[in-house]
Parts: structure tokens; sequence; C-alpha cells
């Protein structure tokens, strides 16, 4: 017998699973791995670089696997221990959202890997979908909303969430797709926001530079996404989209202002340096109803 974890929403004892994490070392991936791991799963962490994931912290608890999905995950497949649930985080080139390369290569190459995946005989998924699906839609979007994407990572995205929608229906698999909003937090992307904000405070620089302020986003702590995705695993009945999102609009200047009152500085902010950005709409948010009931189910049970 393995070994045990609790499933709180459904007030039982349960096998603890075996889960493939690709994307393992990026940004949401090692707060994913680290949750998973605290919530008694047996993890295994398919890294491309693996230099990289010996930096984790989570290292020496998980099984690590050297694979570059986009050349070759024929090996990786043919193991006779598959996974009860696959985590698909991966996503190449996030630092430019137009580039054609998130269409041209990593549409292709993820489809490809995901559909041998589930032909193989995995039978469950979680996939890192983004708001951006969403295009240049206002105000609140929900997880029935229609997508109308208008960069190549949101259209590479729909499609790629569309295409194993239509794979479902040839081979049945529970297939959970969390629609991401924005998320920050340790290990974020240098050139984030945030992360820019902090380089400034700890530089000593006088003032930041930045656009006005005035756009309406969704913000969650990674944390708070991570242990999302450990629960969606222990819910298999709230399948398809999933808007991993707080539903609570908030201003990037209240954020931004909020950070330096939290650090204790008093840094100028420069509102107006740059220009909004052009493929973004000026106020989106998400709605969320999946979620808050799985949530609610798990807060009765304790």
């Amino acid at each position: 017998m393995g070994r045990k974890i609790r499933h709180r929403s459904a007030g039982i004892e349960g096998p603890a699973m075996k889960l493939w994490v690709t994307g393992a070392t990026g940004f949401l991936g090692r707060h994913v791995v680290d949750q998973l791991l605290d919530q008694g799963h047996s993890v295994v962490a398919i890294v491309r670089d693996p230099e990289r994931a010996q930096t984790m912290p989570w290292f020496e608890r998980v099984k690590y696997i050297q694979c570059d999905l986009h050349k070759d995950f024929g090996e990786l497949l043919e193991a006779d221990d598959r996974p009860d649930a696959l985590v698909h985080l991966a996503w190449a080139g996030l630092g430019d959202f137009r580039n054609f390369f998130h269409v041209s290569t990593n549409l292709a190459a993820d489809l490809a890997f995901l559909e041998a995946a589930i032909r193989v005989g995995i039978k469950h998924l979680v996939v890192a979908g983004t708001c951006l699906e969403y295009g240049m839609q206002y105000g609140p979007l929900s997880e029935e909303t229609d997508t109308h994407p208008s960069t190549a990572y949101g259209l590479a995205k729909d499609t790629l969430r569309k295409s194993l929608q239509l794979l479902q229906k040839e081979v049945p698999f529970t297939m959970q797709w969390m629609r991401l909003f924005y998320m920050y937090g340790k290990g974020q992307n240098p050139n984030s926001l945030l992360s820019q904000l902090d380089r400034a405070i700890d530089e000593g620089k006088p003032v930041f530079n930045m656009s006005a302020g005035d756009q309406l986003r969704d913000y969650l702590p990674v944390e708070q996404v991570a242990k999302y995705f450990a629960l969606v695993l222990d819910n298999p009945q709230c399948q398809g989209v999933i808007n991993c999102c707080s539903g609570a609009p908030v201003s990037v200047f209240d954020l931004v202002s909020r950070h330096c009152q939290a650090r204790g500085s008093n840094i100028q902010l420069n509102r107006g340096y740059y220009p909004y950005p052009d493929y973004e709409p000026l106020a989106f948010w998400g709605i969320s109803t999946k979620l808050p009931a799985i949530g609610q189910s798990e807060q009765n049970f304790s």
C-alpha cells in the first residue's frame, strides 16, 4: 500500500498521487512542486536544465528527469511508472507575448507531447492557461466568457485548450485548464514590475518610472496559485476551464504603492513615464465559480 493523504473535500483517506510536473523550475513550477510535496504527493520534476533543478529547495525530495519536450519526449513516455496526473506548466519564451514562436513552435510541441501522454495512458492533465486567451475584453471575465485572443501567446494557449477538448471526445481523460491571471512573489521574472521596483528600492534610487497605473488587474501571490493547483488535483470532478484568480480588481498603482509600504520605502513613483501595454485592455479581472465551490467544500470538511 502507498502512503495516505487526506482528501479533505471528500472527507476520506486516499492514496498519495504520483505526479509529473513539467516546468518545475519556473516561477510557478517551483512553488507548485513545493506545495504538492507538502500535501504528501510523490513528484517527478521534468526539467530541461538539471543544474537549475539542483538549485531548487525541494531538489532532494523529488525524482527528476532531464527532458527537452521540444526535442524528444519519447523515452520519457516509454517509462512503465506513469503518473496518476501530469501537471503541465512548461512554456518557452514567456517574455514576449507577441512573438509568433508561441504559435509556430510552442503550440505544436506542447500539443504533440500532451497528445502522446494521453495516448500512452495518462488520464489526468492539469495545464496552465492564461488570461490573455480573453484578448481585448474589458471588465469581469468568467469561465464561460468566449475567448478572443489578440496575441500569439494567447492564441497558442487558446488553441491548445480547444485541441485538447477535441481530443477528449476521442480519448476520454480529465482536463483541468488553470487559466492564470497575474502572479507575484519569490522567483518572478526579473523584468516584472515588482522585481524592477525591488531593484530600484535596493539600489536606493529616488524615483521609480512606471505607467500611469490606472489599469485594473487581477493579482494573486504565487503561493496561493500553487495551493489552487494542489486543490484541483484533489478534486478531479472540477473540470474544464478554471479561472485561477482573486476576483478582485486592483489598480497597478495600488499594487505598487502597497509594495512600497511593505518595503518601508518612500521612493517617488513617476507615473505616466511608460505607455499602457497595447495588448491588454485597461481594466479586466477574473470571475471564478469553480475554485470557490471546491474550496467551500474543504472548509466544510475541516
